[in-house]
C-alpha cells in the first residue's frame, strides 16, 4: 500500500527539491518493500519519499514538478558482471553474425578466409558449443575444409579448437608436452595426434591479429555507446569484473570527462599463474591508485582471478566427475574439470587482497571450485582476520552444495550469479547432469533462504545490444528466467522449487548488487539520502502476466538526478 507520509528526514526537506516525482507506484525497495506515490530530488539525491499529496507540499516555484502518470518506478538497475571495454570493442573491424549451427561458424570462417590473406589467423571467440544446436566442437577436419590456408582458433572460455594449420603454426604436434607446470590439456585421437581441441592452453597459440584494432579514442567512443545502451535497459551501475590496465586507463578517461552514464566498479585483472610476489606487487599498486578512494562514479575496488574452466566447454572444476560425453568432447569418466590455482595459492591470494582493502573473487564455475573458494576465504578467517566487512566474493557460482552456500552464510561471502546462462545452456547442461545434479545449479530460492547475500547480472562479453550480445545483458530476460526457470529449447522449467519472487528477483539487481559493490548506504533503493538513480518503467512488473516480465521496456533512465535515457515513443 502507499505510505500516506512523506518519510524523509528534516535536514534533508529543508532545502526546496529541484524536482517532485509524482502520481506514480514508485518501488523504494528498501527493508519493507515500501510502495510509495512520490519522491523528491535534491542535489542529485532522493530527499523525500511519500504520498503525492506529502511530496508536492515540499516543492517550491522552481521545483521541476513530473507527473509520473501512474508508472512504476524502481531504483536503478545493476549489473555485477560485465566486460565493457572488451564488449564494446568486438565489432570495431567487421560485424559478427549470429551462429546457432556449425554451419553457421563454419560458413563465418569461410567468409573471413576469403577476406584475408593466407596465412592470416581467423578467430572466433566466446562461439559457446552449449549454444550451438549441434552442442559439440567443430572439428578439425571441417575447420580444414572451411580455411585450408588460414590458421583457425575456435575459442569458447578457456579452451578452443584449433585447425591443422593453427596447430602447426603453435608447433602442436604429436610430440607436444606441456612441461611450464600450468594448467592445460591437450586431447589426443586413438593415436595419439592432437585432436584440436585444447584446455586451458591459450598461451600455446602463436595467434596474431589480422584484424584493425581499435585505438584509445576508439575505445572511449565505444564505451560511451556501450553505456549509453546500458542505460536504454534500465542499467545505472555497472561492475566490470576482469579490467586490465589497458581497460582501466579507458574508464579513467571517459570518467575524467565527465562522460560516465553508469557508476563503475572495477575489479582488477589478476594472473593468478604469476609467482606470487609479483601477484601482491600488482595489489599494492592497486590500492595505491588514485582510483581505489571511494567514489560512487568511478571505483577500484576488487581483484579477479580464474580458479577453474567454464561449464559451457566442459572445464569447470567439478566434485563428481563429468562424465563421459560427445558435447564436451570427454572421453575420461574419471575427469572433473580443470583447477587452475592450488590451495595454498588462493589462500595467499585471498590474505592478500583482503589485507590490502581489496575484494576477492575469482572465477568459479563448478561446485568443487566453489567448495575450494569457500575453503581458502575460512582459512584467512580463522587464521589472519574476520572477512566479513571484505565481502569476499565468488563469481559465477554455478554448481553449488547446501554445505558451501551455509559456510558462506556464516562467513559472509557473497555470490555473484548470472541468471542469463541458466536461460542460454541450461538444456545442455540438464543432458549432460541430470535432474539431480541440476538441483543446485544456480539455487536462488536456496540462497535467498538460508540468506546469502546474491546478486549478478550478464557476464557481457562482446557486441552492442543487450539481446544480440554474448551473454545478453537484458535484466529483464535475467529476472524472467530467475522468476520462471524456463531454459531456452526445452520445456517446463529446471527445479521450479527454485524459484524466487519477483520482490527477490528485483533486490537482486538493486539493493542486493549495491552490497556486493559495497554502496548499499549509497544506492539500490529510493530512500532520503542515497542518490537519484531510478528508471521509469512501461508496464508495472510487479503484477503484469509473467512472459511479460522479459518484454519490459524502459521509459527512462535518471542518474544521479540527471535524465540519461529517454525511449522514443
Amino acid at each position: 500500500m502507499f505510505s500516506l507520509l512523506a518519510l524523509a528526514a528534516l535536514p534533508l526537506t529543508a532545502q526546496t527539491p529541484d524536482a517532485v516525482f509524482h502520481n506514480g507506484k514508485v518501488v523504494t525497495v528498501d527493508s519493507a518493500f515500501t510502495i510509495v506515490q512520490a519522491f523528491a530530488v535534491t542535489g542529485g539525491r532522493i530527499t523525500a519519499t511519500g504520498s503525492s499529496d506529502a511530496v508536492l507540499k515540499l516543492a517550491g516555484p522552481r521545483t521541476n514538478r513530473v507527473d509520473l502518470r501512474g508508472r512504476t518506478v524502481l531504483p536503478g538497475l545493476m549489473d555485477t558482471h560485465v566486460h565493457a571495454v572488451e564488449s564494446a570493442t568486438w565489432e570495431f573491424d567487421h560485424k559478427v553474425p549470429e551462429m546457432e549451427t556449425i554451419a553457421d561458424v563454419l560458413a563465418y570462417v569461410r567468409s573471413r578466409a576469403a577476406a584475408l590473406k593466407p596465412g592470416e589467423w581467423i578467430l572466433l571467440s566466446q562461439i559457446f558449443i552449449t549454444r550451438l544446436r549441434d552442442q559439440r566442437f567443430p572439428t578439425r577436419a571441417e575447420l580444414d575444409q572451411a580455411a585450408p590456408r588460414n590458421p583457425v582458433v575456435f575459442r569458447t572460455g578457456p579452451d578452443a579448437s584449433l585447425n591443422s594449420p593453427a596447430l602447426k603454426a603453435s608447433g602442436i604436434d604429436r610430440n607436444f608436452k606441456i612441461t611450464d607446470g600450468q594448467p592445460g590439456r591437450i586431447e589426443r585421437d586413438a593415436s595419439g595426434e592432437p585432436t584440436g581441441i585444447i584446455r586451458s592452453g591459450a598461451r600455446f597459440i602463436r595467434y596474431t591479429p589480422s584484424t584493425k584494432q581499435p585505438a584509445q579514442a576508439d575505445k572511449e567512443r565505444l564505451l560511451k555507446q556501450l553505456l549509453a545502451d546500458y542505460n536504454s535497459v534500465g542499467l545505472t551501475s555497472i561492475a566490470d569484473r576482469d579490467t586490465s590496465d589497458s581497460e582501466v586507463a579507458v574508464f579513467r578517461a571517459v570518467h575524467a570527462r565527465g562522460e560516465l552514464t553508469t557508476r563503475v566498479f572495477l575489479n582488477l585483472s589478476v594472473d593468478a599463474q604469476a609467482p606470487l610476489p609479483d601477484i601482491e606487487a600488482r595489489i599494492r599498486r592497486a590500492t595505491a591508485d588514485p582510483l581505489h578512494k571511494p567514489n560512487q562514479e568511478l571505483w577500484l575496488r576488487g581483484i579477479k582471478t580464474y580458479l577453474d574452466g567454464g561449464m559451457l566447454t566442459g572445464s569447470a572444476y567439478m566434485l563428481k566427475p563429468w562424465g563421459v560425453s560427445k558435447v564436451y568432447s570427454i572421453d575420461d569418466p574419471a575427469y572433473r574439470g580443470m583447477r587452475y590455482i592450488e590451495p595454498e595459492k588462493l589462500y595467499q591470494i585471498a590474505r592478500l587482497a583482503i589485507r590490502n582493502g581489496l575484494q576477492p573473487t575469482s572465477h568459479s564455475v563448478g561446485d568443487g571450485a566453489v567448495t575450494a573458494l569457500v575453503d581458502a576465504y575460512e582459512r584467512v578467517n580463522e587464521h589472519d582476520q574476520p572477512v566479513r566487512e571484505a565481502r569476499p566474493s565468488i563469481t559465477h557460482s554455478n554448481f553449488m552444495t547446501l554445505e558451501a552456500i551455509r559456510r558462506m552464510k556464516r562467513l559472509g561471502i557473497v555470490a555473484d550469479i548470472q541468471p542469463i546462462w541458466f536461460y542460454l545452456d541450461g538444456a545442455t547442461l540438464l543432458k549432460q547432469f541430470g535432474n539431480e545434479r541440476m538441483a543446485f545449479f544456480q539455487p536462488y530460492k536456496t540462497l535467498f533462504d538460508e540468506g546469502v547475500m546474491v546478486g549478478g547480472g550478464s557476464d557481457h562479453m562482446q557486441k552492442i545490444g543487450s539481446l544480440r550480445s554474448v551473454n545478453p545483458y537484458n535484466p529483464w530476460l535475467g529476472m524472467w528466467m530467475m522468476l520462471a526457470r524456463e531454459p531456452r529449447w526445452m520445456t517446463g522449467a529446471v527445479h521450479p522449487e527454485q524459484r524466487v519472487t519477483r520482490e527477490q528477483a528485483i533486490r537482486f539487481y538493486t539493493i542486493n548488487n549495491a552490497f556486493l559493490t559495497f554502496a548499499e548506504k549509497e544506492k539500490g533503493s529510493l530512500e532520503a539520502g542515497k542518490l537519484a538513480d531510478f528508471i521509469l518503467l512501461d508496464r508495472d512488473v510487479l503484477t503484469v502476466p509473467l512472459e511479460q516480465v522479459r518484454q519490459v521496456q524502459v521509459d527512462e533512465t535518471w542518474l544521479g538526478g540527471r535524465r540519461v535515457y529517454a525511449r522514443k515513443m
